[in-house]
């Protein structure tokens, strides 16, 4: 005699939240945390943060400023967090087995990188202007650069997870 289970779930079918799904906005918030930290000494009492041509025009006091910023890269982190937990909620019915929602997490979770990247060079724009009066190229090139290549790269990899999902389906039908 057989026994029957119905809606039986086995915690090791379930996707459980690992910090692979969140590593490079983890990462981007204390790289951040720690270039604050180094360079906080050398920044004069005000930071130019907008720019006129090449000549400033807007200051912040430089604690506001770096507050700013940490703020903001901790503010993409708990995006990021809160977009994982809320895909495994939704997820939830999903086997590990059965979902791309394993492949899925962590390409979700890490896009979050790509904003936090263009904050991480601004920061480091402003902190240069303001210690040795150097520029980078204009921001807003830098920002389009790294927002198409991060697009791109998205595009690929959601991409070839959906190919390998198909392929996944196809085969267990067969």
């Amino acid at each position: 005699m057989q026994e029957v289970v119905i809606n039986s779930t086995k915690s090791e079918d379930k996707v459980r939240f690992l910090w692979s799904y969140v590593i490079w906005p983890v990462s981007l918030v204390a790289l951040t945390i720690i270039l604050a930290a180094c360079f906080y000494p050398f920044l004069s009492n005000e930071v130019a943060y907008h720019f006129q041509g090449e000549t400033p025009d807007k200051w912040l006091p430089r604690f506001t400023f770096i507050i700013a910023i940490i703020a903001s890269q901790g503010f993409f982190t708990l995006l990021a967090y809160g977009m994982v937990q809320l895909m495994m909620l939704t997820g939830r019915y999903l086997t590990g087995v059965n979902s791309p929602l394993p492949t899925l997490l962590p390409i979700m979770g890490n896009m979050v990188m790509i904003p936090q990247l263009v904050l991480v060079v601004a920061m480091l724009d402003y902190i240069l202007y303001d210690i040795y009066r150097i520029m980078f190229m204009p921001l807003w090139i830098i920002a389009l650069v790294i927002l198409v290549l991060g697009a791109i790269i998205l595009v690929i990899l959601f991409t070839c997870t959906v190919r390998r999902y198909r392929r996944k389906i196809k085969n267990d039908q067969e």
